[in-house]
């Protein structure tokens, strides 16, 4: 797809939106159920992923940990607004690698330290482009890709979540 058909896909959901702001709030979803044991089925609209304890916290490792999940999320929202950024902006971009790396102490989850968080304690990103690209335009595909990706954007600021 080059950038003329992109932005003639998403010109009329561009216009769409600013005429009527309200048809632009999309609720995505999410669904499973505890599973067997210490685990959850999660929906993904394609195929059902077992979600279990990672091996750190007394999991077996058999099953997906929800950590490595959030991480391929992220991965995956930035691959996709990569793409969608070069495409948009001509940007010949052959092939890139997203990698993330996170880092939990997992005294926090366990209980075993107060002083240890429990999440992530940090995120690395790195991206790998290949591909006829300038040192300006690989500034601009990244500082966008950087704006304009939900997950990222997500986990780097706070947002409300009620839990019923």
């Amino acid at each position: 797809m080059d950038a003329q058909q992109f932005r003639a896909i998403q010109a009329p959901l561009k216009d769409k939106y600013r005429s009527d702001p309200a048809s632009a709030l999309v609720t995505l979803h999410a669904k499973g159920k505890a599973g067997e044991g210490i685990s959850c089925n999660v929906e993904t609209g394609r195929k059902l992923v077992e979600a279990g304890l990672h091996p750190a916290t007394g999991g077996a490792g058999i099953q997906v940990c929800s950590g490595d999940m959030l991480l391929e999320a992220l991965v995956a929202c930035l691959g996709v607004t990569l793409r969608a950024v070069a495409t948009s902006l001509g940007v010949d971009l052959q092939q890139a690698e997203i990698e993330a790396e996170g880092d939990i102490d997992f005294r926090g989850t366990l209980g075993v330290s107060k002083e240890a968080p429990v999440g992530f304690k940090a995120i690395r990103v790195r991206f790998t482009l290949d591909g006829s690209i300038s040192d300006g335009q690989r500034e601009t595909l990244l500082r966008l890709t950087e704006r304009y990706c939900v997950v990222l954007q997500t986990i780097r600021g706070p947002v409300p979540v009620s839990i019923t």
